[in-house]
């Protein structure tokens, strides 16, 4: 029986209007302006900078990493609250974390900075939902594409694997990985271009998916932002 759901943050909970507004118009305009570029120009270049890293390494979600690499002269603070407006959470997740909240212990588990966690969070209140927030990259320097890592969830969170549900929309890092550890994942599909029985088009699919749920009465200890 499950008692813990995980779920991942970007293009599962939130959109990714903010951080495709950082990433590529907010870093782009900055290094136009610093090379005297035109913005495609920059957009170009930085784009090509990214996919070099790669989403697999650490740096592709540091954006301290980049600030510095391309000497940027305004500060990430300043170029990630120009963009917070672009911050919206999906209709259907509101109405189905209400609804699990007492039934679930519920984490947050993303490669996203906690720059980045921080900010959606605060922007659109869904951090009252959890008992534990994790960012891979910022807590544990690696990126969730292991086995290793979600047992190091599993561990902080006293839970075999068994006993969790993980919820995202990156096909190997949040479905395979994890379930290749006996976690039971599902992989979201928003444009539901995909089927199957553990993939999901709209969140609202997932209480279809899951056992009756019992309450679990203590919650865990949330962790800090």
């Amino acid at each position: 029986m499950p008692k813990i759901i995980s779920f991942d943050m970007d293009g599962t909970l939130v959109d990714a209007e903010f951080t495709d507004w950082v990433w590529g118009h907010g870093i782009p305009t900055l290094y136009a302006e610093k090379e005297g570029l035109p913005f495609e120009e920059a957009k170009d270049f930085v784009v090509k900078a990214y996919l070099k890293v790669g989403e697999g390494a650490i740096e592709w979600y540091d954006i301290k990493y980049w600030f510095q690499l391309f000497q940027l002269e305004e500060s990430w603070e300043v170029l990630m609250g120009r963009y917070t407006d672009k911050i919206k959470i999906y209709p259907d997740v509101h109405p189905l974390l209400e609804r699990l909240r007492d039934k679930y212990r519920m984490v947050l588990t993303s490669n996203a900075g906690r720059e980045f966690i921080g900010m959606e969070m605060e922007a659109t209140g869904l951090g009252k939902y959890f008992d534990r927030i994790f960012s891979a990259t910022s807590d544990f320097g690696e990126v969730k594409k292991t086995t290793a890592f979600y047992q190091r969830i599993c561990q902080i969170l006293e839970a075999t694997p068994q006993e969790i549900v993980h919820v995202g929309d990156h096909y190997e890092f949040d479905y395979l990985v994890p379930r290749s550890l006996g976690i039971q994942a599902f992989y979201l599909d928003r444009s539901s271009e995909e089927g199957g029985d553990f993939i999901l088009s709209d969140l609202r699919d997932l209480e279809k998916r899951l056992p009756a749920a019992v309450d679990h009465g203590s919650r865990i200890e949330t962790s800090e932002m």
